[in-house]
């Protein structure tokens, strides 16, 4: 069998609300993933450390997963975390840790597992009356100032219109919070630019996620999440460059296997492409941390 990256997963906060279910999985070498065009489609994904090349942890609190990742380095497994830290008002992340410890259970990841291997994420970039252009200059620099030397790369996207969040997306409406249906242009290249010079100032490399904006002339370059380059450099890994053609045209990330679930997550952020706070809440109740699947068996 060949070896796969593991994806923990673009789908789910699996560090976040499925810790205990992920290291049993480890423990039993295996789990398995529907298919989620196709529910009759159910594959069984092994978890043995000579089967996982790599794992990618996909977070907003990595902290209920860092009391398992000695049993990982024991196991032999390689892993680092993309871990999303924006510090939004609750009308757009209603259930997400405050920004305060948010970062210090940053600060604690990279402290035990080290700054590399921890890539702060800075996205989606909402526009709205409430995370106008002057907010994001300053929350940035806030971030960045407190996540200085606890990681030396930073992730930047402008949010997309998705199916699933466009609902909640307009529900905001009621709390009178309004979301920019366009952005001017000059506007984002002036933000774009002072992100930039504060990720430099910082220590940082920065780069875009899936973006069909061309950022380059910013000093943003084109990013993957999953970049066979920083895989090498960082985790000593020569990883072949296949595509990941389920993702977005955008997406430049090499082929992965996610084992999460959609409509899983618990935080209710209303720009969110994987689901609903309502549906997470409702397939959660299907969830067994001793089960092969993450939902359901």
């Amino acid at each position: 069998m060949a070896a796969i990256i593991i994806s923990a997963s673009r789908r789910t906060d699996i560090p976040a609300f499925y810790s205990r279910w992920f290291i049993n999985r480890i423990r039993e070498g295996y789990c398995t993933v529907v298919n989620p065009f196709n529910r009759r489609q159910v594959t069984r994904v092994s978890l043995l450390p000579a089967d996982v090349d790599l794992i990618v942890f996909w977070t907003k609190n990595a902290g209920p997963l860092i009391q398992h990742l000695q049993e990982l380095d024991a196991g032999g497994f390689k892993y680092y975390f993309q871990y999303t830290v924006n510090g939004y008002p609750s009308p757009l992340e209603p259930y997400v840790p405050p920004l305060d410890t948010a970062i210090e259970t940053f600060s604690r990841l990279a402290a035990e597992i080290g700054p590399d291997k921890v890539i702060w994420r800075y996205d989606p970039i909402v526009i709205s009356n409430i995370t106008g252009f002057d907010y994001h200059l300053q929350q940035f620099e806030k971030i960045a100032r407190s996540l200085r030397g606890k990681t030396h790369r930073v992730v930047v996207s402008i949010v997309d219109d998705y199916r699933k969040s466009a609902h909640e997306l307009e529900k905001l409406k009621n709390q009178d919070v309004l979301i920019a249906k366009e952005v001017n242009l000059q506007e984002i290249g002036n933000l774009m630019s002072s992100l930039s010079k504060f990720a430099e100032k910082n220590e940082m490399g920065i780069f875009s996620c899936a973006e069909t904006v061309p950022l380059e002339s910013y000093g943003i370059s084109p990013g993957k999440c999953i970049d066979e380059q920083y895989i090498r450099q960082v985790l000593g890994l020569d990883i072949k460059k296949l595509k990941d053609k389920s993702q977005r045209p955008a997406c430049g990330c090499i082929l992965s296997k996610d084992i999460g679930v959609y409509d899983t997550c618990l935080y209710g952020c209303v720009y969110c492409y994987a689901g609903t706070l309502k549906s997470g809440l409702r397939n959660r109740q299907q969830h067994a941390a001793d089960s092969p699947a993450l939902i359901g068996w």
